[in-house]
């Protein structure tokens, strides 16, 4: 049995494939494959690049409705599911504030600026009949936190379709698993300690499925020593701060993910909104309190 470990970059994350199979040059081909899938996905939904979908679609803005292909109306009918199931928290529209929230400047948006901002946000002002999409004017949707975790159950599938039964797609700490270790031992995951960021927390123990973490250690900033993270509630502009890292275990990246950025979002209600959906998970607060089934 070949052990490989590809390191990668994309989507601005450090990531991993960690494969096993008897046939070294399968692994090279799966290699290949997998990480071509992870750059088609990038390159179609960056908001970086001019010719992707999503900059074309935001162009259009005010402007006109974009017909949209069956791939890139999933990932809207995915969205307008979790914008449902959240009550309006998990919002692909609110990449705007970043309009006036910058986490390198160590300085707050005024109340004007997010009172400005406010009503450009908000997945219901958008004009979708899963064919077409109409932004209204200086609308933007982000598939930010969404297209990683799709990304890597995607190349997990172009693995297993090839063949592979061990093995790990980790992009940037998002995981999706193909299976146990060859010896059938579990993979040993561990979550980042949100207060030291270099050290983990707790260690969990998957076989199958996936796991996504989200935590305010991510991207933040500190003012008046208090600390403002990049995740930040729809509906009021600013960051939320209870929940410091959160970890979220399901069958797919894509459920676990936006589970945990949900989690994140429902501050002091996550607990509770989490054992409602009946899903394992490990949240640790800012106070340092440890919720969960999985982690210590």
């Amino acid at each position: 049995m070949h052990e490989c470990r590809h390191t990668f970059k994309a989507m601005g994350s450090p990531c991993q494939l960690h494969l096993f199979h008897p046939d070294l040059s399968l692994l090279e081909r799966a290699i290949d494959v997998a990480t071509a899938e992870v750059k088609r996905l990038e390159e179609k939904y960056s908001r970086f690049l001019n010719d992707s979908v999503l900059t074309q679609i935001n162009q259009q803005s005010g402007i006109a409705a974009t017909v949209v292909d069956a791939e890139t109306a999933g990932l809207l009918n995915y969205a307008q599911n979790c914008f449902d199931l959240s009550e309006g928290l998990f919002d692909i529209t609110s990449g705007v504030f970043r309009q006036v929230w910058d986490f390198n400047s160590n300085a707050l948006p005024t109340e004007k600026q997010l009172t400005d901002v406010l009503p450009f946000v908000g997945f219901e002002k958008l004009n979708w009949d899963g064919e077409q999409l109409f932004l209204p004017k200086g609308m933007q949707i982000d598939f930010g936190g969404i297209v990683k975790e799709y990304a890597a159950d995607c190349a997990r599938e172009h693995l297993i379709r090839l063949g592979l039964q061990h093995g790990l797609v980790d992009l940037g700490g998002d995981m999706a698993l193909l299976g146990s270790k060859p010896n059938n031992a579990p993979w040993l995951i561990g979550i980042r300690n949100p207060h030291d960021p270099e050290q983990a927390i707790a260690t969990i123990s998957l076989s199958h499925g996936a796991i996504a973490t989200s935590g305010y250690y991510e991207r933040f900033m500190m003012v008046n020593g208090k600390r403002y993270c990049h995740i930040i509630n729809p509906k009021t502009g600013w960051p939320v701060h209870y929940v410091a890292s959160v970890s979220v275990a399901a069958n797919s990246c894509l459920v676990s993910g936006s589970l945990s950025s949900i989690a994140m979002l429902k501050q002091q209600t996550a607990v509770a909104w989490l054992n409602e959906q009946q899903t394992n998970f490990y949240l640790h607060t800012h106070q340092g309190e440890d919720f969960g089934t999985l982690g210590p």
